[in-house]
């Protein structure tokens, strides 16, 4: 299924950009989100007349997203946990702990914008920790897990 992107999407393209996609993933995920309209003649159109408004919008989201980046820089995040005498942790600290934490300090980040590629905190110590706050934006922070 062709699609035209409203927004720029990670690994798929830019703005305007006319791709081919899988039927489910654009019905499921890439039109109820805004993200992509279907590829017609009629779209195009339509596109092609409003493209300078999300151009503008696009890049309103890009400068809100780099000064949230300015903020989170040099955030360090303790997050208390239960461990064991090795340092293991009782159970694990994902992605929600951490963006939990970060609301608590005053930085609004949704649970989706942290990247953890390796997978939950099993032990104590200190962890670099990504935050993508949009396709063009990642900040790295600090995540102190120590013991309660």
């Amino acid at each position: 299924m062709n699609v035209i992107l409203l927004e720029r999407v990670n690994n798929l393209g830019d703005l305007g950009d006319e791709v081919t996609v899988k039927p489910g993933f654009a019905r499921n995920y890439l039109i109820p989100t805004s993200k992509a309209v279907r590829a017609n003649a009629a779209n195009r159109a339509v596109f092609e007349e409003r493209r300078a408004d999300l151009e503008r919008v696009a890049n309103d989201k890009l400068g809100a997203a780099q000064e949230r980046a300015k903020q989170l820089e040099e955030v360090v995040v303790t997050i208390l946990a239960k461990a064991g005498d090795e340092g293991r942790l009782f159970g694990s600290v994902g992605t929600q702990d951490i963006a939990q934490a970060l609301v608590e300090k005053g930085h609004a980040v949704e649970r989706s914008e942290v990247r953890m590629p390796d997978g939950s905190i099993r032990s104590l110590g200190e962890y670099d920790i990504s935050v993508q706050l949009h396709s063009d934006v990642s900040v790295e922070i600090k995540v102190a897990v120590v013991e309660e």
